[in-house]
């Protein structure tokens, strides 16, 4: 998005001018001889075996300032985890592919629940967690960068972008947040354009809160590709479910200054794949991301001090109406001008579901205000269980020779 525009609490780095990512991977490959980087893939067995993960692992060929990745595996069969790590075994960095399905990482879970530590349920918030501290405990990189493994246009430029503004040492930030435009022959990006946006500023509307003004200042609040240091890693919790994305912006913003976190534009365009709304189900699609999304805001801004009502809540969704249904008129206009196709029924409809997602998430809150618990970080964790980190670097390698000898026990002789 070329522009100069700066607005919020946070730095924004733009794409300005030619891009040069040439000069920019250069830099980063000398950068990452001091602050080496690892690189942290959560995905389930259909993405790794997509045709967007081929693109990905060829690109990574060539991406010689990461020093590690960490591939996590959501629910795969022993089976499928086999033939993930030899998916991945043609990269030539160091590659680690962890079974967060398998019968040890699950036994590995369990001990932590029994020490009050819980890993939550599964979903993209436990594998990325689970992913942080099986880096922390290698001890080889100082960087992480994450995305997902379903992007279509992937390219170095979007790596490179995202991780340089962590791994140079010429600037401050501990946590970048990517964010792009998403648009074939129409926009996409639903939850962000016509729920979050329209949602957080009614908030603002209600209520002065400078959590809230944090959360406006980002351009694309739900992207799922960011960069951070190590130690916040070690400080942040997350959630796992859903509210993943929003979770990691309000443990950042609650244990960081706004000055060290910033936001880069990583790509002209951004494809993936694009979940269906499923309006009438509010356990699945968007509906479930957009209930779980609400919570986590909502819970978030319970802990800055907000007060939240019956009545609070009935004049919330009177004002998200309002400004989702003036962003559509917003939106149209922009479709025109850029020869976009424009669907306003399908968008008006889109906001209807939305409201709903608010009122259950709001029900929901009302009749338990502090939910299902954060992951807790990895410093209170290696507390709970001394020698954590060594046993799972223990649970990855007894993974790994299963992988290896083609999903037979290893021989012990």
């Amino acid at each position: 998005m070329a522009d100069f525009y700066h607005a919020g609490s946070i730095t924004t780095l733009h794409r300005l001018g030619r891009p040069k990512p040439e000069r920019l991977i250069a830099e980063l490959e000398l950068y990452s001889m001091v602050r080496p980087i690892a690189l942290i893939l959560p995905a389930l067995y259909s993405d790794v075996m997509s045709e967007a993960m081929k693109g990905i692992r060829e690109a990574l060929k060539g991406a010689k300032f990461v020093r590690e990745i960490v591939l996590a595996l959501g629910p795969a069969t022993d089976d499928e985890f086999t033939r993930v790590t030899d998916f991945m075994s043609s990269l030539p960095q160091e590659v680690t592919i962890l079974h967060t399905g398998g019968a040890r990482m699950k036994e590995l879970y369990r001990t932590l629940e029994e020490r009050g530590v819980s890993p939550g349920r599964d979903g993209k918030g436990r594998s990325a967690w689970t992913a942080y501290g099986y880096v922390i405990a290698s001890g080889k990189s100082s960087c992480i960068a994450l995305h997902d493994c379903d992007i279509l246009n992937y390219g170095m430029d979007l790596l490179g972008r995202l991780c340089y503004p962590v791994v140079s040492p010429t600037l401050d930030y501990v946590f970048c947040k990517g964010y792009y435009a998403r648009v074939t022959e129409k926009m996409h990006g639903r939850v962000t354009r016509l729920f979050i946006f329209p949602l957080v500023r009614a908030l603002q509307k209600m209520v002065a809160n400078p959590f809230l003004d944090f959360l406006d200042s980002f351009r694309y609040p739900l992207a799922g590709e960011f960069s951070m240091t190590v130690d916040v890693a070690r400080i942040n919790r997350i959630p796992w479910d859903w509210g993943l994305e929003v979770g990691m912006l309000a443990e950042v913003y609650r244990n960081y200054s706004t000055k060290r976190v910033c936001q880069v534009d990583i790509a002209e365009n951004y494809e993936h794949k694009h979940q269906a709304l499923s309006a009438e189900d509010p356990s699945t699609g968007l509906m479930k991301m957009s209930i779980d999304i609400a919570k986590s805001i909502f819970r978030t801004a319970a802990s800055e001090g907000i007060v939240f009502s019956d009545g609070f809540f009935k004049s919330l969704m009177a004002n998200y109406l309002k400004l989702a249904e003036d962003s559509i008129v917003k939106y149209e206009s922009d479709a025109a001008i850029n020869g976009l196709f424009f669907d306003r029924h399908e968008e008006a409809m889109t906001v209807d579901a939305f409201t709903r997602s608010i009122m259950e998430a709001a029900r929901t809150i009302m009749e338990n205000p502090l939910g299902a618990p954060l992951i807790p970080n990895w410093n209170r964790v290696i507390s709970a269980t001394p020698g954590i980190l060594e046993r799972l670097k223990a649970v990855v390698d007894e993974d790994r020779k299963l992988a290896v000898n083609g999903g037979a026990p290893p021989s012990r002789q």
